[in-house]
Protein backbone atom coordinates (compact mmCIF):
# COMPACT_ATOMS: atom_id res chain seq x y z
CA UNK A 1 0.00 0.00 0.00
CA UNK A 2 1.39 3.69 -0.42
CA UNK A 3 3.12 4.92 2.28
CA UNK A 4 0.76 7.52 4.32
CA UNK A 5 1.55 11.06 5.40
CA UNK A 6 1.95 9.78 8.90
CA UNK A 7 2.44 13.65 10.21
CA UNK A 8 -1.32 14.21 9.10
CA UNK A 9 -3.75 14.17 12.20
CA UNK A 10 -7.53 15.00 10.86
CA UNK A 11 -10.26 15.78 13.10
CA UNK A 12 -12.81 13.26 13.60
CA UNK A 13 -16.13 13.39 10.78
CA UNK A 14 -19.13 14.05 12.11
CA UNK A 15 -21.92 12.87 9.44
CA UNK A 16 -24.27 15.16 11.87
CA UNK A 17 -22.66 18.36 11.09
CA UNK A 18 -20.76 17.90 8.19
CA UNK A 19 -20.58 21.68 7.56
CA UNK A 20 -18.51 22.27 10.51
CA UNK A 21 -16.63 18.72 9.91
CA UNK A 22 -16.08 20.48 6.20
CA UNK A 23 -14.29 23.46 7.56
CA UNK A 24 -12.29 21.52 10.70
CA UNK A 25 -10.72 19.43 7.74
CA UNK A 26 -9.77 22.08 5.74
CA UNK A 27 -8.45 23.79 8.47
CA UNK A 28 -6.33 21.17 9.55
CA UNK A 29 -4.87 20.05 6.22
CA UNK A 30 -4.18 23.79 5.05
CA UNK A 31 -3.17 24.43 1.40
CA UNK A 32 -2.60 21.43 -0.47
CA UNK A 33 0.29 21.42 -3.29
CA UNK A 34 -1.28 22.36 -6.48
CA UNK A 35 -0.96 19.45 -9.16
CA UNK A 36 1.84 19.08 -11.15
CA UNK A 37 3.54 22.10 -8.96
CA UNK A 38 6.43 19.53 -7.71
CA UNK A 39 4.69 17.44 -5.16
CA UNK A 40 1.42 16.31 -6.24
CA UNK A 41 2.00 12.80 -4.73
CA UNK A 42 2.14 14.57 -1.28
CA UNK A 43 -1.27 16.18 -2.38
CA UNK A 44 -2.47 12.92 -3.77
CA UNK A 45 -1.79 11.63 -0.01
CA UNK A 46 -3.63 14.30 1.72
CA UNK A 47 -7.38 13.58 -0.46
CA UNK A 48 -6.70 9.79 0.49
CA UNK A 49 -5.95 10.11 3.78
CA UNK A 50 -9.46 12.28 3.87
CA UNK A 51 -10.78 9.29 1.91
CA UNK A 52 -10.28 7.00 4.56
CA UNK A 53 -11.29 9.10 7.16
CA UNK A 54 -14.96 9.10 5.49
CA UNK A 55 -16.27 9.06 1.75
CA UNK A 56 -18.83 11.54 1.73
CA UNK A 57 -15.91 13.82 3.31
CA UNK A 58 -13.63 13.54 0.69
CA UNK A 59 -16.47 14.02 -1.59
CA UNK A 60 -17.03 17.69 -0.12
CA UNK A 61 -13.25 18.48 0.27
CA UNK A 62 -11.88 16.89 -3.00
CA UNK A 63 -14.82 19.43 -4.28
CA UNK A 64 -13.22 22.43 -2.50
CA UNK A 65 -9.39 21.70 -3.10
CA UNK A 66 -10.31 21.05 -6.73
CA UNK A 67 -12.08 24.42 -7.20
CA UNK A 68 -8.72 25.76 -5.52
CA UNK A 69 -6.56 24.38 -8.28
CA UNK A 70 -8.92 25.30 -10.46
CA UNK A 71 -8.60 28.96 -9.75
CA UNK A 72 -5.04 29.17 -9.23
CA UNK A 73 -4.80 27.96 -13.06
CA UNK A 74 -7.15 30.24 -13.93
CA UNK A 75 -7.12 32.94 -12.27
CA UNK A 76 -3.83 33.50 -11.23
CA UNK A 77 -4.11 36.96 -9.84
CA UNK A 78 -6.29 36.09 -7.07
CA UNK A 79 -9.20 38.59 -8.22
CA UNK A 80 -12.02 35.86 -7.21
CA UNK A 81 -10.32 34.68 -4.41
CA UNK A 82 -10.61 38.31 -2.51
CA UNK A 83 -14.03 38.72 -3.62
CA UNK A 84 -14.80 35.25 -2.22
CA UNK A 85 -13.00 36.39 0.89
CA UNK A 86 -14.89 39.64 1.33
CA UNK A 87 -18.33 37.98 0.81
CA UNK A 88 -18.34 35.58 3.60
CA UNK A 89 -16.91 35.69 7.44
CA UNK A 90 -13.81 32.91 7.21
CA UNK A 91 -12.50 31.35 5.25
CA UNK A 92 -14.59 30.57 1.64
CA UNK A 93 -15.33 26.72 1.22
CA UNK A 94 -15.85 25.86 -2.60
CA UNK A 95 -17.34 23.12 -4.08
CA UNK A 96 -17.10 22.33 -8.28
CA UNK A 97 -20.37 21.47 -10.09
CA UNK A 98 -19.97 20.57 -13.69
CA UNK A 99 -22.34 17.96 -14.49
CA UNK A 100 -24.76 18.87 -17.72
CA UNK A 101 -27.34 16.34 -17.65
CA UNK A 102 -30.08 17.18 -20.38
CA UNK A 103 -32.45 17.84 -17.75
CA UNK A 104 -30.41 20.40 -15.98
CA UNK A 105 -29.03 23.44 -17.68
CA UNK A 106 -27.61 26.32 -16.30
CA UNK A 107 -27.56 29.49 -19.14
CA UNK A 108 -25.51 33.03 -18.09
CA UNK A 109 -26.24 36.60 -19.43
CA UNK A 110 -23.24 39.43 -19.99
CA UNK A 111 -24.39 42.23 -17.50
CA UNK A 112 -22.43 45.28 -16.96
CA UNK A 113 -20.08 43.39 -14.47
CA UNK A 114 -19.85 39.58 -14.33
CA UNK A 115 -22.69 37.47 -15.57
CA UNK A 116 -26.32 36.15 -14.68
CA UNK A 117 -26.95 32.86 -13.97
CA UNK A 118 -30.37 31.11 -14.77
CA UNK A 119 -31.57 27.36 -14.74
CA UNK A 120 -31.57 24.62 -12.84
CA UNK A 121 -27.64 22.84 -11.73
CA UNK A 122 -27.96 18.76 -10.72
CA UNK A 123 -25.43 16.73 -9.10
CA UNK A 124 -24.63 19.77 -6.73
CA UNK A 125 -22.46 18.11 -3.91
CA UNK A 126 -22.74 19.86 -0.25
CA UNK A 127 -24.56 22.63 -1.54
CA UNK A 128 -26.10 23.45 1.46
CA UNK A 129 -22.94 24.13 3.31
CA UNK A 130 -20.28 25.47 1.24
CA UNK A 131 -20.43 29.28 0.68
CA UNK A 132 -18.58 29.61 -3.15
CA UNK A 133 -18.94 27.14 -6.19
CA UNK A 134 -17.37 26.98 -9.69
CA UNK A 135 -20.38 26.19 -11.83
CA UNK A 136 -20.12 25.31 -15.47
CA UNK A 137 -22.64 27.23 -17.58
CA UNK A 138 -23.62 27.89 -21.57
CA UNK A 139 -23.27 31.60 -22.67
CA UNK A 140 -25.25 33.55 -25.02
CA UNK A 141 -23.41 31.92 -27.59
CA UNK A 142 -24.56 28.46 -26.49
CA UNK A 143 -20.59 27.86 -25.66
CA UNK A 144 -19.58 26.00 -22.19
CA UNK A 145 -18.24 28.24 -19.13
CA UNK A 146 -16.82 28.72 -16.30
CA UNK A 147 -18.44 30.82 -13.60
CA UNK A 148 -18.07 31.59 -9.26
CA UNK A 149 -20.86 32.15 -7.56
CA UNK A 150 -21.75 33.04 -4.12
CA UNK A 151 -24.34 30.53 -2.26
CA UNK A 152 -25.36 33.59 -0.39
CA UNK A 153 -26.14 35.68 -3.59
CA UNK A 154 -29.97 36.50 -4.03
CA UNK A 155 -31.39 34.33 -6.94
CA UNK A 156 -29.62 31.39 -5.41
CA UNK A 157 -32.35 28.41 -4.10
CA UNK A 158 -30.78 24.99 -2.79
CA UNK A 159 -33.28 22.22 -3.43
CA UNK A 160 -33.97 19.14 -1.60
CA UNK A 161 -34.14 17.31 -5.02
CA UNK A 162 -32.36 15.41 -6.58
CA UNK A 163 -30.96 12.50 -4.59
CA UNK A 164 -32.46 9.40 -3.15
CA UNK A 165 -30.20 6.73 -2.46
CA UNK A 166 -28.81 6.22 0.97
CA UNK A 167 -24.89 5.67 -0.29
CA UNK A 168 -23.45 9.01 -0.55
CA UNK A 169 -26.23 10.72 1.38
CA UNK A 170 -23.75 12.48 3.41
CA UNK A 171 -22.76 14.52 0.51
CA UNK A 172 -25.58 16.47 0.02
CA UNK A 173 -26.09 15.97 -3.34
CA UNK A 174 -29.36 18.40 -4.17
CA UNK A 175 -30.46 19.71 -7.61
CA UNK A 176 -29.56 24.08 -7.06
CA UNK A 177 -31.89 26.44 -8.96
CA UNK A 178 -30.85 30.14 -10.23
CA UNK A 179 -32.83 32.82 -11.02
CA UNK A 180 -30.84 35.81 -12.06
CA UNK A 181 -27.85 35.17 -9.90
CA UNK A 182 -25.12 37.28 -9.87
CA UNK A 183 -21.64 35.36 -10.94
CA UNK A 184 -18.18 35.97 -12.32
CA UNK A 185 -16.90 34.37 -15.44
CA UNK A 186 -13.71 32.11 -14.83
CA UNK A 187 -11.31 32.25 -17.50
CA UNK A 188 -11.88 32.12 -21.29
CA UNK A 189 -14.83 29.89 -22.91
CA UNK A 190 -13.90 26.42 -22.78
CA UNK A 191 -10.81 27.12 -20.39
CA UNK A 192 -12.41 24.82 -17.56
CA UNK A 193 -11.27 21.73 -19.53
CA UNK A 194 -8.09 23.08 -21.88
CA UNK A 195 -6.16 23.45 -18.88
CA UNK A 196 -3.83 21.39 -18.11
CA UNK A 197 -5.25 20.94 -14.33
CA UNK A 198 -8.56 19.06 -15.52
CA UNK A 199 -7.15 15.82 -16.25
CA UNK A 200 -4.39 16.04 -13.46
CA UNK A 201 -7.48 16.88 -11.22
CA UNK A 202 -9.19 13.82 -12.99
CA UNK A 203 -6.03 11.34 -11.65
CA UNK A 204 -6.62 13.13 -7.99
CA UNK A 205 -9.82 11.49 -7.80
CA UNK A 206 -8.00 8.05 -8.16
CA UNK A 207 -6.44 9.32 -5.17
CA UNK A 208 -9.54 9.37 -3.08
CA UNK A 209 -11.19 6.31 -4.47
CA UNK A 210 -7.94 4.11 -3.10
CA UNK A 211 -7.97 5.67 -0.28
CA UNK A 212 -11.44 5.09 0.70
CA UNK A 213 -10.77 1.08 0.35
CA UNK A 214 -8.22 1.39 3.30
CA UNK A 215 -10.08 1.13 6.36
CA UNK A 216 -12.21 -1.78 4.94
CA UNK A 217 -8.28 -3.92 4.34
CA UNK A 218 -7.19 -2.66 7.16
CA UNK A 219 -10.29 -3.67 9.41
CA UNK A 220 -9.74 -7.08 7.65
CA UNK A 221 -5.84 -7.29 8.90
CA UNK A 222 -6.51 -6.59 12.33
CA UNK A 223 -8.99 -9.24 12.22
CA UNK A 224 -7.09 -11.80 11.13
CA UNK A 225 -3.86 -10.52 13.36
CA UNK A 226 -6.25 -11.34 16.27
CA UNK A 227 -7.38 -14.43 14.31
CA UNK A 228 -6.35 -15.97 11.32
CA UNK A 229 -8.49 -18.13 8.76
CA UNK A 230 -7.10 -19.26 6.20
CA UNK A 231 -9.57 -18.02 3.19
CA UNK A 232 -9.84 -15.00 5.13
CA UNK A 233 -5.75 -14.76 4.41
CA UNK A 234 -5.97 -15.20 0.98
CA UNK A 235 -8.57 -12.55 0.56
CA UNK A 236 -6.34 -10.13 2.47
CA UNK A 237 -3.53 -11.45 0.47
CA UNK A 238 -5.58 -10.61 -2.86
CA UNK A 239 -6.32 -7.27 -1.43
CA UNK A 240 -2.78 -6.36 -0.71
CA UNK A 241 -1.42 -7.30 -4.34
CA UNK A 242 -4.18 -5.38 -5.94
CA UNK A 243 -3.49 -1.95 -3.86
CA UNK A 244 0.31 -2.61 -4.14
CA UNK A 245 -0.70 -2.10 -7.63
CA UNK A 246 -2.60 1.12 -8.01
CA UNK A 247 -0.17 2.27 -5.82
CA UNK A 248 2.42 2.12 -7.83
CA UNK A 249 0.64 3.46 -10.18
CA UNK A 250 -0.60 6.20 -8.69
CA UNK A 251 3.02 7.44 -7.81
CA UNK A 252 4.33 7.07 -11.47
CA UNK A 253 1.53 9.07 -12.12
CA UNK A 254 2.10 11.88 -9.74
CA UNK A 255 5.71 12.01 -10.98
CA UNK A 256 4.69 12.32 -14.51
CA UNK A 257 2.74 15.00 -13.40
CA UNK A 258 5.54 16.81 -11.73
CA UNK A 259 7.79 16.10 -14.80
CA UNK A 260 5.48 17.43 -17.55
CA UNK A 261 2.82 19.93 -15.82
CA UNK A 262 1.82 21.79 -18.59
CA UNK A 263 1.51 18.06 -20.62
CA UNK A 264 -1.66 16.19 -21.21
CA UNK A 265 -1.87 14.07 -18.54
CA UNK A 266 -5.76 12.20 -19.68
CA UNK A 267 -4.08 8.75 -21.24
CA UNK A 268 -2.48 9.26 -17.34
CA UNK A 269 -5.41 10.01 -15.55
CA UNK A 270 -7.65 6.95 -17.06
CA UNK A 271 -5.13 4.25 -16.66
CA UNK A 272 -4.82 5.64 -12.77
CA UNK A 273 -8.44 5.65 -12.17
CA UNK A 274 -9.39 2.65 -13.99
CA UNK A 275 -6.39 1.01 -11.82
CA UNK A 276 -8.09 2.35 -8.62
CA UNK A 277 -11.34 1.68 -9.39
CA UNK A 278 -10.39 -1.97 -9.89
CA UNK A 279 -8.67 -1.72 -6.77
CA UNK A 280 -11.97 -0.62 -4.76
CA UNK A 281 -14.43 -2.93 -6.12
CA UNK A 282 -11.58 -5.84 -5.57
CA UNK A 283 -11.10 -4.70 -2.18
CA UNK A 284 -15.44 -4.27 -1.51
CA UNK A 285 -15.42 -7.77 -2.94
CA UNK A 286 -12.25 -9.46 -0.77
CA UNK A 287 -13.19 -8.23 2.92
CA UNK A 288 -17.15 -8.73 1.91
CA UNK A 289 -16.36 -12.49 1.60
CA UNK A 290 -13.59 -12.50 4.32
CA UNK A 291 -15.34 -11.17 7.64
CA UNK A 292 -19.41 -12.78 5.98
CA UNK A 293 -22.41 -10.29 7.50
CA UNK A 294 -20.33 -8.57 10.26
CA UNK A 295 -19.26 -5.18 8.58
CA UNK A 296 -22.48 -5.04 6.87
CA UNK A 297 -24.54 -5.65 10.28
CA UNK A 298 -22.27 -4.58 13.54
CA UNK A 299 -20.33 -1.78 12.54
CA UNK A 300 -21.51 1.18 11.22
CA UNK A 301 -19.10 3.42 9.95
CA UNK A 302 -18.34 0.35 7.95
CA UNK A 303 -21.78 -0.53 7.05
CA UNK A 304 -21.77 3.14 5.81
CA UNK A 305 -18.44 3.14 3.83
CA UNK A 306 -20.12 -0.24 1.70
CA UNK A 307 -23.36 1.88 0.77
CA UNK A 308 -20.86 5.29 0.12
CA UNK A 309 -18.28 3.64 -1.88
CA UNK A 310 -20.13 1.58 -4.42
CA UNK A 311 -21.32 5.16 -5.47
CA UNK A 312 -18.89 6.73 -4.80
CA UNK A 313 -17.49 4.82 -7.66
CA UNK A 314 -19.64 5.57 -9.97
CA UNK A 315 -18.09 9.15 -10.56
CA UNK A 316 -16.21 6.36 -13.21
CA UNK A 317 -17.58 6.46 -16.44
CA UNK A 318 -16.74 2.55 -16.35
CA UNK A 319 -16.29 1.08 -19.69
CA UNK A 320 -16.50 4.99 -21.55
CA UNK A 321 -13.62 6.11 -20.25
CA UNK A 322 -11.62 2.04 -21.11
CA UNK A 323 -12.54 2.70 -24.41
CA UNK A 324 -11.26 6.43 -24.30
CA UNK A 325 -8.10 5.11 -23.30
CA UNK A 326 -7.90 2.18 -25.69
CA UNK A 327 -8.56 4.86 -28.60
CA UNK A 328 -5.80 7.06 -27.07
CA UNK A 329 -2.67 4.36 -26.72
CA UNK A 330 -4.18 3.25 -30.34
CA UNK A 331 -2.31 7.06 -31.32
CA UNK A 332 0.84 6.78 -29.05
CA UNK A 333 4.12 5.53 -30.68
CA UNK A 334 5.13 2.20 -29.80
CA UNK A 335 7.93 3.25 -27.63
CA UNK A 336 5.27 5.65 -25.46
CA UNK A 337 3.05 2.94 -24.98
CA UNK A 338 4.76 1.90 -21.79
CA UNK A 339 4.18 -1.75 -21.76
CA UNK A 340 8.18 -2.32 -21.62
CA UNK A 341 9.54 -3.61 -17.93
Amino acid sequence: MAPSSAALSLPSWSPDDPAASLRAVIRQTGDLPLPGAGKTLQRWRVLADVAALDVAAIKLYEGHTDAVAILAELDPQGRIARMARAQVDGTPVWAVWAAQPPDARVEGVARAEGIALSGRKAWCSGAAWVTHALVTYFNEAGEAALAAVCLQAPGVRVTDEGWHAVGMAGSGSVDVCFDGTPAWPVGAVGAYIARPGFWQGGAGIAACWYGATLPLVRTLAAAQARRAEPHALAHLGRADVILQQAAALLRAAAQAIDDDPQGDARILALRVRAAAEAAALSVLDAVGKAMGPAPFCRDAALARRYADLPVFLRQSHAERDLAQLGQGVTQLPAAEQAWRL
